[in-house]
């Protein structure tokens, strides 16, 4: 895998590509951010925040493509999945692979373009936040993580090209294999879910969410309406970076659920400097995918004929942020209705 793209590059894609481009990878930046484009040329990635370095890259616009990729790291969001893809079969022959790096449960999707035997995919356990042109700042602690990424083949098999894929994101940190995929993107999921989904809605960093007892409780019933949906669809839940034991979110009594806020309190700091994708798209008036991933599990729920009212909430506040009817603020937590919640909500 000699020529790579990585398409998105965010601050997730740019921070990456800044990463393998110094271990001496073949990279070339795909955006269309075209002052984001220009700034990485002129001047390089400059990584800010727990890392701290500048690296010269190439990057392009999607017009410039050319030839063949071996390996497309693919990080837009799922909502521009069909004119992405579809312009970029055009540089794959029958050995090309796109590893999908994006939120949610999208490898179908994905498959549905480019084929499945050319899909793999994975889920990313750090932040960034995309600051200007040229500039991202890393907001996860990479030295102390346990790996940096999951990843693995749709079907569990542990095949050589996926050692190799490993082998190219390791340069920035570790990149763990799973047999399990599909079961791994809904571990990802309650995290996204849950943490992501209410840091989008409350205008806040993931350590604000886990460290408000509401907010923090919330999690709990997105996280149980994830696991509900996860095991609907066949899959065994995993923990979550290897912190969260996923029968903890089935809340049986106060104990449990109270044994549940300390977990997520443990996940949501890891990374509590962070903030959502989806927060970051509504502070620069974009649409998110909050679509496809609350909304995911709320399909899922539909699908099985379960109820998910949380996730549905999600989805229905970040839209209306999205229309400009209320903002991003902690005050949304009313929306959420404590007092239905089945648990007393632990305090700090």
């Amino acid at each position: 895998m000699k020529r790579i793209a990585i398409i998105g590059c965010g601050a997730m894609g740019a921070i990456l590509g800044a990463y393998m481009t110094k271990a001496g990878c073949d990279v070339e930046m795909v955006d269309t951010n075209q002052p984001h484009v220009d700034a990485m040329n002129k001047d390089g990635v400059r990584v800010i925040g727990l890392a701290e370095f500048t690296q010269p890259v190439k990057a392009i616009t999607p017009d410039q493509m050319s030839g063949i990729y071996d390996l497309t790291i693919l990080l837009t969001k799922q909502m521009a999945n069909k004119a992405v893809l579809t312009h970029l079969v055009k540089f794959m022959n029958d050995d090309s692979v796109v590893c999908t790096l994006q939120n949610g449960v999208p490898e179908p999707d994905v498959a549905a373009y480019v084929g499945e035997k050319r899909t793999v995919g994975g889920a990313t356990n750090w932040s960034a936040t995309y600051e200007g042109p040229g500039i991202c700042n890393l907001t996860t602690n990479i030295a102390i993580a346990q790996y940096l990424f999951e990843i693995g083949e749709v079907d569990g098999q542990i095949t050589p090209r996926i050692e190799k894929i490993s082998e190219l994101l390791g340069h920035m940190g570790t990149a763990k294999i799973t047999d399990t995929l599909m079961a791994s993107r809904w571990g990802k999921l309650v995290f996204n879910t849950a943490v992501s989904g209410l840091s989008a809605v409350c205008g806040i960093t993931f350590g604000e969410v886990v460290t408000d007892p509401v907010s923090r409780a919330c999690c709990s019933y997105i996280g149980r309406e994830v696991k509900k949906c996860c095991e609907a669809e066949g899959y065994a839940l995993p923990p979550v970076a290897g912190v969260v034991p996923m029968d903890s979110l089935d809340l049986v009594d106060q104990e449990m659920f109270e044994a549940n806020q300390k977990l997520f309190q443990m996940m949501g700091m890891f990374l509590k400097d962070g903030k959502a994708s989806m927060l970051q798209d509504l502070e620069k008036g974009l649409e998110t995918e909050v679509g496809v991933i609350n909304g995911h599990v709320s399909m899922v729920g539909d699908k099985y004929g379960f109820e998910t009212p949380f996730n549905d909430k999600v989805v229905e506040v970040v839209r209306r942020i999205e229309k400009g009817e209320i903002t991003c603020s902690p005050d949304n937590m009313k929306y959420f209705h404590p007092e239905n919640f089945e648990f007393q909500i632990l305090a700090e």
